[in-house]
């Protein structure tokens, strides 16, 4: 997904020795692979090359004989972007190959299949590839982007068309914003048979026929779009081959976390693996957890005030072991499971929480943090400042307890008390 165009779910990366080195990236809460979103294109009739899925060695063979091309596209199926220009755990190079030589195609599934993968986008130890997906190539005559996404700034859904596509759409829209063309759609209308010309005669298929297929695909992108329920469907590139067919190649899709209730199929094909156990851990319970290299966990209930509670720990000598919300509607047993995926990190030496009631009731974290405490059997440092709604109940819960709870007044206070309860 484009940060030019990720307006809604962030990530925390980078040091936190001071709030400017701070800086977000965009992610999908679902993730899923190359071969997930095409098939899901190829369900609302939008055309994707044929491929099939080789998840052990033996398999390849019978998955070369449902094709039927000259030429072959094998591709590792990971969460990662740089895929090519990557390399393998076993010395191989690149996670993408393309060959006419159907033993070629084995042995690449050979050297890929069960190794490592590491990419500028992986961590240093790459990620286990479980899948290949060997796809017909196919000829390109000319490279296309095309995306469907929900922006604030029309507050609605908007077309975003370029015929620069292929390449990296921040790129185009600094050096060549005349070659991108913003349509705002409505809700209820979507991508009508106006919209479609138009949009595919700036996208420059002109020829009469590979118009109208170009328009096909376009409505049945929208089709797509609002079937299940997406944030963002990024076609990049939409190519016109050289036979004259228009194919979506590639395909980025960000789903409405909110839909997921109606979305139970696409939401089960996530795969897991691939995670963070402890992020995958939270998700179960409704909590944003992003893990850091710090020894001072931290509980905190929204993520501007998480960022703060990090930056204030760092300022102080210290280092966060994770960024945690608990959210706005936290109850006790998400307080609970929150201590419990802390106390789990060996790292973690001591605990911070810190939580300013608006819509969250202090005296709720409060039973949590007495509860948890208890259960747990927590032998770790806690130190908590609370401010806001029933904040005086939440004091005297925290008092009442006979627990060893550090509490504070004041964030500063707090960050102090963390840190200097492990030195």
């Amino acid at each position: 997904m484009s940060r030019l165009l990720a307006r809604r779910v962030f990530r925390i990366q980078g040091d936190f020795k001071t709030c400017t080195q701070l800086r977000f990236v965009p992610v999908r809460r679902l993730n899923l692979l190359e071969y997930q979103s095409k098939e899901l294109l190829k369900d609302c009739g939008v055309s994707v090359q044929n491929f099939a899925i080789v998840d052990k060695l033996n398999k390849t063979s019978s998955a070369l004989e449902k094709l039927d091309t000259d030429e072959y596209v094998v591709k590792a199926q990971v969460l990662a972007g740089g895929r090519g220009k990557g390399w393998f755990d076993n010395g191989f190079k690149g996670g993408v190959h393309i060959t006419k030589d159907p033993k070629a195609v084995e042995e690449y599934v050979k050297q890929m299949l069960g190794h490592r993968l590491i990419t500028k986008q992986t961590a240093k130890d790459g990620i286990l590839v479980n899948k290949i997906m060997i796809a017909e190539s196919v000829n390109i005559a000319r490279e296309t982007y095309v995306c469907i996404l929900m922006d604030r700034q029309y507050n609605g859904p908007v077309l975003i068309a370029s015929p620069a596509g292929g390449m990296d759409i921040e790129t185009v829209a600094e050096k060549t914003p005349e070659l991108l063309k913003t349509v705002p759609l409505d809700i209820y209308n979507g991508i009508d048979d106006q919209i479609a010309k138009e949009v595919a005669e700036f996208l420059g298929f002109k020829e009469k026929d590979v118009l109208e297929r170009a328009i096909f695909e376009l409505k049945n992108l929208w089709k797509l779009f609002v079937d299940i329920d997406a944030l963002q469907v990024e076609i990049n590139p939409l190519v016109e081959t050289s036979n004259k067919q228009v194919v979506a190649v590639d395909a980025k899709i960000s789903f409405d976390d909110n839909a997921q209730f109606r979305q139970k199929d696409i939401f089960a094909l996530e795969d897991d693996s691939e995670k963070d156990s402890r992020e995958a851990d939270a998700m179960k319970f409704n909590l944003n957890y992003v893990g850091m290299d710090g020894n001072i966990g931290c509980l905190v209930n929204g993520a501007g005030l998480a960022m703060a509670t990090m930056d204030i720990i760092k300022l102080n000598g210290g280092d966060p072991a994770n960024f945690l919300d608990v959210g706005g509607g936290v109850k006790e047993e998400q307080v609970y499971q929150a201590f419990r995926i802390l106390t789990e990190d060996p790292k973690v030496k001591a605990i911070l929480v810190n939580v300013f009631g608006g819509i969250v009731n202090c005296a709720t974290i409060a039973r949590g943090i007495v509860s948890a405490a208890r259960t747990l059997g927590l032998k770790l440092p806690l130190v908590v400042r609370l401010e806001g709604t029933n904040v005086t109940e939440a004091r005297k819960i925290i008092a009442d307890s006979g627990l060893p709870i550090l509490t504070a007044s004041d964030l500063d206070e707090a960050a102090k008390k963390a840190v200097s309860s492990i030195k």
